[in-house]
């Protein structure tokens, strides 16, 4: 292997790296707060690729079907609870509004604009906000009522939550697969690399949701309240912070960064509606180099993931997948090691 082909892997294994590294620190998110380890949020880059194919091609996206029918259950379940709690009709009418209005108003803008097939910036917003809702919904179906459960219950569901939103990504989306264009065409030259214009969108993309995190969590007041859930759910409940709120929130947020990063993945490879499965499990590896706590570490460990796959592509390409899981083995080994824990009495 010459200089020049590992230059162009190292850039190939950086560019992938800044997506997984979105995807860590929204599984180091939601692990921190509601102690979650999400193993759908590569759905979320599915739906969002799939979501602009459709827009490309002209069709009404089966996100909106899915988002519709995941709200209107919402909405009913609410229902439900609060005619057993005997609440107003103004309150109910008013806790169906929160639920169905964000979801309803996307799906109608969606509708009606897909036949006349937007520009790509329009159909990225749009897909933006399809795609964002799922997650509020996705907290409020599975995980709301389970707030007190163990990690490992929390786990076994989300298993379920990937098969079942793997299974309906199918039913909505179809086998079909889609590969997005570019947001930008350009290539320029630096020494014997090409980078082309889609690899400084993903950078840039990234460099500016990491800040725009930085500035949420240090400078508001809901992400000062979600770090104190972080750091302890129960003083931060004695404090007044909802955990529900703070549990709605970061699934919120962890959708919005799994819908930007399927639209930033889109133009490098075809996505399939089962793809988000193995680009998720890569961000999951990143965020277990960085003990589902650390969004430094979370970062540095998708570099290192996205730099593996690209070299064991050159080199074993056969086995890349197999190689980059089994990055995991060395890093539980090396955690185990450097933070020992006595058995619990």
């Amino acid at each position: 292997m010459d200089l020049s082909i590992a230059s162009i892997l190292l850039l190939d294994g950086v560019t992938n790296g800044a997506i997984y590294a979105l995807l860590a620190m929204a599984i180091v998110l939601l692990f921190a707060v509601t102690r979650v380890i999400f193993i759908p949020q590569g759905e979320y880059v599915a739906f969002g690729a799939l979501t602009v194919g459709l827009f490309q091609a002209g069709q009404v996206p089966g996100t909106v079907w899915f988002l519709l029918c995941m709200a209107g259950v919402a909405a009913l379940l609410d229902l439900v609870a609060d005619l057993r709690a005997r609440r107003s009709a103004a309150r109910m009418a008013i806790r169906a509004l929160r639920t169905l209005a964000l979801p309803v108003a996307a799906s109608a803008l969606a509708i009606w604009l897909a036949p006349q097939k937007p520009p790509l910036l329009v159909q990225a917003l749009l897909t933006l906000a399809l795609v964002t809702p799922f997650g509020p919904l996705v907290y409020r179906l599975a995980y709301r009522s389970l707030a007190e459960a163990s990690v490992l219950v929390l786990l076994i569901v989300s298993v379920g939550v990937h098969f079942a939103l793997t299974g309906l990504g199918l039913f909505f989306f179809g086998a079909e697969g889609f590969r997005n264009p570019s947001f930008w065409d350009a290539r320029f030259a630096l020494g014997a690399l090409s980078v082309s214009g889609q690899a400084l969108i993903i950078f840039a993309a990234t460099a500016a949701l990491i800040v725009m995190l930085w500035l949420f969590f240090e400078r508001t007041l809901h992400g000062k309240a979600l770090r104190a859930t972080a750091v302890n759910q129960l003083g931060a409940r004695l404090m007044g912070i909802s955990t529900e709120t703070a549990g709605r929130l970061s699934f919120t947020m962890a959708a919005f960064i799994g819908a930007l990063s399927g639209l930033l993945i889109g133009p490098t490879t075809t996505i399939f509606y089962d793809s988000g499965f193995l680009i998720g499990l890569k961000g999951f590896v990143a965020a277990v180099f960085a003990g589902l706590a650390s969004y430094p570490a979370a970062m540095a460990g998708a570099l290192l993931v996205g730099i593996l796959e690209a070299f064991s592509s050159f080199w074993a390409s056969a086995f890349k997948e197999v190689i980059v899981f089994t990055f995991i083995v060395p890093v539980l080994l090396w955690r185990s090691l450097r933070d020992p824990h006595a058995d619990e009495e």
